[in-house]
């Protein structure tokens, strides 16, 4: 089995892929801050993600979205601008570390193909 083909960077690759469907939808809610109806999407991957991992699935897991429960405003919108900004900043910094580990991971390959 190669590195590659490891649950850990699986599972690393599937939290990209969840965060940055995360950040997308973020960004679509906030450009729809004004549209009257609007309901706020959250994207829900890391009980599943968990899930593989701790029974050491490579089952590529698949980020869901579903509609949000803040309350509605007058006109039928939910979007907190707030509560947007606040997991934005979350997501991109998850998505940094998950980032920088995928990095280590290379970096760590870069070095043992160096010294053979």
């Amino acid at each position: 089995m190669g590195m590659f083909d490891s649950v850990g960077y699986v599972a690393l690759n599937s939290a990209l892929d969840g965060l940055a469907l995360r950040q997308r939808t973020i960004a679509e809610n906030v450009a729809n801050i004004q549209t009257p109806g609007y309901q706020a999407k959250r994207v829900q991957f890391e009980a599943e993600l968990s899930r593989a991992v701790g029974t050491g699935s490579k089952d590529a897991t698949v980020a869901g979205v579903a509609r949000s429960l803040e309350p509605t405003r007058e006109d039928g919108n939910n979007v907190n601008l707030d509560a947007e900004t606040l997991l934005n900043v979350d997501t991109n910094l998850r998505y940094q570390l998950a980032t920088q580990a995928v990095d280590g991971t290379f970096s760590s390959v870069r070095a043992a193909m160096r010294t053979s």
